[in-house]
């Protein structure tokens, strides 16, 4: 190594407070000290392609670790890790240049270094070894010629330069001895993961020192030539997502020197969840997640992606938002958008499978995203009185849809809407919020929100000749349901096999829901929900109430009017009001369980002949926390 003191050169100073800026690295730019591996690569590499500019010479990066830790040996001797390559090397006076910039001035200087055509800087590269190492000793021979140089710096601020007389051979060697806290890093199994996450698919070649011999760190970049290898791309989605990815996107953008692959994932993401891309720069990977190289809707891909032409930011672990990457986000974007749009031509039924995956992600963006709205939503799907469609299909068909807002509204108003028609479900996510686009998307579509009561009140009422026994039947009837809150309404339903519909307002609903809760709540919660009823539906609020509209047109109903006997009268009309709830998918509570139970059973009776034990008519239970309530199994 040359050690003549006659040769060594007076111990100069940083000229800033070193371990001030290594703590700056560490806590603020860096993300943690497993990168200095990643900078001393990027040093490096940058070196082999200067090298080949100036005489086509070098393309090898060669790592030694530090030997594993031996008990028996504290002197330490030798006990030091190794990067070196045969690029172009380092002139004194390029070390002079290169090494003591990052202590000549201040931190802007420090953080602030002009970057040149190369992807490094080999200053701020190299102090970010201060974080795993006490000690660095860069040996390195130029070359464009001139005597061999060495460059030691310490923790304590301080570095010595000298030239040596050793013939030593073209390129830069670089030895770390470990802090106390970092030897690990240092050693082999974290080297290997470290060379193999940052430079597997570097464009030179990287060996790692195993001691017995050296293995190949670096190999061909699949996702680089996906029209090579089709094979070889999808198994590397595979691993890259954990699944056969749906499809391959090919993307590229020449004005950047970026390209790169697309998978389109075969599960829907978390909710909220950003596409993450896989970013590498020069074939050094950036970052596992980069989160702005493609638009915030391509949710459902995970990209790949190298590039020559992205700027990093200082930590190199992040892009610049800058007019290069905004182009980049838009080139990238367009193919995904020709992929979705060539595949519903060419292959609709795989588009329908991409669509079935995604589709409550791909609903939540078209809301604030017009430019995929405008070529996407045709192929979403929507519940309708007409089965599940597609809305290319729906307003295809029908130039005026009405909608339900909720799931509840949907099923009440379902039972009365006219064949002709058509009712879109929009209580799903997102649902409503598509079907009230659609005339921006559409101009000669009309959309309509149903009412659920105004629905009930369009519909005819009985005949003139009938309409005194419908009145009878209504006051009859409501009388049976008072209990559990229910007005009869008689009404002609266009659907003579339909008997009866329970209808009720989303606040009504929410109210019995609340009723429930109630039942099954702590004091201090069924307070609130009291005063909540109380502020929404005040005592003796008639709107309030649920309704059960009888079909006037069914025969059953028909035959009710003429029934004498009021326990047979009260058992029907409780059944016709418990079908009603099951066919509107309302669930029933327990007071519902047991008012169709007793009227089961005391029909059972009567037809035998026996007079039932409970009195009539049948006491209903209102609620869970009500002593007084009357089990009907109770008698």
């Amino acid at each position: 190594m040359g050690t003549d003191d006659g040769a060594r050169t007076e111990a100069q100073q940083f000229q800033v407070d070193l371990r001030g800026v290594v703590d700056l690295l560490s806590r603020h730019i860096y993300s943690s000290p497993r990168v200095y591996l990643r900078e001393l690569l990027q040093n490096a590499r940058d070196a082999v392609t200067a090298r080949r500019e100036v005489d086509g010479g070098g393309g090898t990066i060669r790592i030694r670790p530090l030997p594993a830790a031996d008990p028996s040996d504290s002197s330490g001797a030798d006990a030091e890790f190794v990067l070196s390559d045969d690029g172009v090397g380092l002139t004194a006076t390029e070390v002079a240049e290169l090494l003591a910039t990052v202590g000549r001035s201040s931190k802007r200087d420090i953080f602030d270094l002009p970057r040149s055509d190369y992807l490094g800087q080999f200053g701020i590269g190299l102090l970010s070894c201060f974080m795993v190492a006490d000690t660095i000793r860069i040996r390195s021979r130029s070359a464009r010629g001139g005597a061999p140089v060495e460059w030691i710096g310490s923790a304590d601020g301080t570095f010595r330069v000298r030239e040596l007389d050793e013939d030593l051979p073209i390129g830069t060697s670089v030895h770390l001895i470990p802090r106390f806290d970092a030897g690990d890093l240092l050693r082999a199994p974290a080297v290997r993961e470290l060379a193999e996450t940052f430079a597997e698919f570097l464009p030179v070649s990287v060996l790692l020192d195993t001691g017995g011999g050296t293995d190949p760190i670096t190999h061909a970049a699949p996702f680089l030539a996906p029209r090579e290898d089709p094979a070889a791309v999808v198994q590397y989605g595979r691993e890259l997502i954990g699944a056969t990815p749906l499809d391959v996107i090919e993307l590229a953008d020449a004005a950047t020197g970026t390209r790169g692959v697309a998978y389109v994932l075969p599960f829907a993401p978390p909710p909220g969840a950003r596409q993450a891309t896989r970013m590498y720069l020069g074939r050094m990977l950036l970052s596992e997640r980069a989160d702005d190289v493609l638009p915030d809707w391509a949710f459902f891909v995970r990209a790949v992606i190298d590039s020559t032409g992205l700027n990093p930011t200082a930590s190199r672990e992040a892009l610049v938002e800058d007019e290069a990457l905004a182009r980049v986000r838009e080139e990238l974007g367009a193919a995904i958008r020709r992929w979705v749009l060539e595949l519903g031509l060419r292959e609709p039924h795989r588009l329908a499978q991409f669509v079935a995956v995604h589709e409550v992600g791909l609903k939540s963006l078209i809301r604030h995203d017009e430019e995929l709205a405008r070529f996407i939503t045709r192929w979403l799907t929507v519940e309708t009185t007409h089965g599940t469609m597609s809305v290319g299909d729906l307003v295809e068909r029908f130039d005026r849809i009405r909608y339900a807002d909720t799931v509840d509204e949907f099923r009440q108003v379902a039972g009365i809407s006219r064949p002709e028609h058509v009712l879109v479900n929009g209580g799903y996510l997102y649902d409503a919020d598509l079907i009230r686009s659609l005339p921006e998307l559409h101009p000669a579509v009309t959309v309509e929100r149903v009412d659920v009561v105004g629905e009930l009140d369009r519909l005819d009422p009985p005949p003139l000749d009938d309409r005194a026994d419908a009145v009878a039947l209504e006051d009859r009837a409501s009388a049976v349901l008072a209990e559990v809150g229910c007005r009869v309404v008689v009404r002609m339903i266009d659907q003579p096999e339909l008997p009866s519909l329970y209808v009720a307002d989303p606040a009504v609903l929410r109210r019995l829901d609340r009723t429930r809760t109630k039942g099954v709540s702590g004091a201090l919660w069924g307070g609130v929900l009291d005063r909540i009823d109380d502020a929404v539906s005040p005592a003796g609020d008639d709107a309030a109430a649920a309704r059960l509209c009888l079909n006037g047109a069914n025969r059953v109903v028909r035959a009710l009017r003429d029934v004498a006997d009021d326990a047979v009268f009260a058992r029907t009309v409780q059944l016709l009001y418990i079908q009603a709830l099951l066919a509107g998918h309302r669930p029933l509570s327990d007071a519902d369980r047991a008012l169709m139970t007793g009227a089961l059973a005391d029909l059972v009776a009567l037809s035998a002949g026996v007079v039932p034990v409970v009195p009539d008519p049948l006491p209903v239970v209102l609620s869970d926390d009500d002593p007084t309530a009357l089990d009907p199994e109770d008698g």
